[in-house]
């Protein structure tokens, strides 16, 4: 490492406001022992999911994601016309076109720049960061807002117990701005992104419907392989973000993981050699809301205080497609 003295100045993508959204209803586990063959016992045991949040008939994904973007507005103190861009990854946008992105733009009044979305299912948010990054560190956004937003709850078998009590609804939100560093790892802002697919592994976990189809279909997993798969390939990326910025898993000060299933969860964080006192958890309160679970897990840590200006985080995720992924941050 060089003295920061004699370091190229760089542009960093830093976080400067946080917000997120849950719908108004919460459905706990007991819920699902009226309509399925499963019990709370049954669910926390595999996931460690206790309750979440299903959006309301006339609530649509871009109506929690604008919810989640007018918070981390106020968070970071600015307007939505001081707003370059917005990135919104969701795999359950309202129509097939126009972009959720756009009609968020419309929602916030802003009037300039440009919107767009991002299909990564669970591994969305991270792949919507890294674009968001690189449209900041080429300079062609100055500030970026990136979006997860979901509403999983429209396309659930209720009659599939292995997959419809694991799913919410809900949005988060990050606000990027450039600033000025000096290529070390002591800046502030994304230091490393990591990304990968292999379209191989699809028919462990997909949608078996859509547009040129012409139906909607109802998601299908097969769980032991997305496990197999997550373990691996969530701490293999993560150590790939740290190794490209030339640093270790001992100066992470948090793990924000994916929340899908507590289990890949600790599993993951053990692989890092981390204990769970590092890892921001909130599966239990929000089950697995796919590409919103990341930047709602961002905002709330630091709404508990976990999460604080210098802290290093490490968040990464996988979700259909396969595709995966990891952002390798300082706060």
């Amino acid at each position: 490492m060089t003295d920061s003295s004699s370091s190229a100045r760089v542009t960093r993508a830093v976080i400067i406001g946080t917000g997120h959204y849950l719908p108004e209803r919460v459905v706990e586990n007991a819920e699902f022992e009226k309509t399925i063959d499963t019990s709370d016992e049954w669910i926390r045991s595999r996931s460690g999911i206790e309750r979440r949040h299903f959006a309301a008939e006339d609530e649509t994904t871009s109506d929690l994601a604008t919810h989640a973007a007018q918070a981390a507005l106020r968070d970071a103190g600015i307007e939505a016309n001081d707003i370059d861009a917005i990135v919104l990854a969701t795999s359950t946008a309202d129509l097939t076109f126009p972009s959720a992105a756009t009609m968020v733009q419309a929602r916030l009044g802003m009037e300039r720049g440009f919107a767009f979305d991002v299909q990564a299912v669970c591994a969305g948010f991270i792949f919507a960061l890294s674009n968001a990054n690189a449209l900041i560190v080429s300079g062609q956004a100055r500030r970026v807002m990136v979006i997860g937003a979901e509403t999983f709850s429209r396309i659930m078998d209720w009659s599939d117990r292995g997959t419809c009590v694991l799913f919410g609804d809900g949005a988060g939100a990050v606000i990027l701005e450039a600033q000025p560093g000096t290529g070390e790892t002591s800046d502030r802002g994304i230091l490393a992104t990591d990304l990968h697919s292999d379209g191989r592994f699809r028919d462990i976990l997909y949608v078996d419907g859509g547009v040129s189809t012409q139906s909607t279909g109802f998601l299908r997993m097969q769980g032991r392989e997305v496990f197999r798969h997550a373990v691996e390939k969530l701490a293999s990326t993560a150590q790939a973000s740290l190794e490209k910025a030339g640093m270790t898993a001992d100066q992470v000060d948090w793990v924000v993981p994916h929340q899908a299933n507590i289990r890949i969860i600790s599993g993951t964080a053990k692989k890092l050699g981390l204990p769970m006192e590092r890892v921001v958890v909130t599966v239990q309160d929000h089950g697995n809301t796919s590409a919103a679970s990341i930047p709602l897990a961002l905002s709330v840590g630091r709404a508990r205080g976990q999460i604080k200006t210098g802290d290093v985080v490490v968040t990464e995720a996988i979700g259909g497609g396969l595709a995966w992924g990891s952002v390798l941050l300082r706060w």
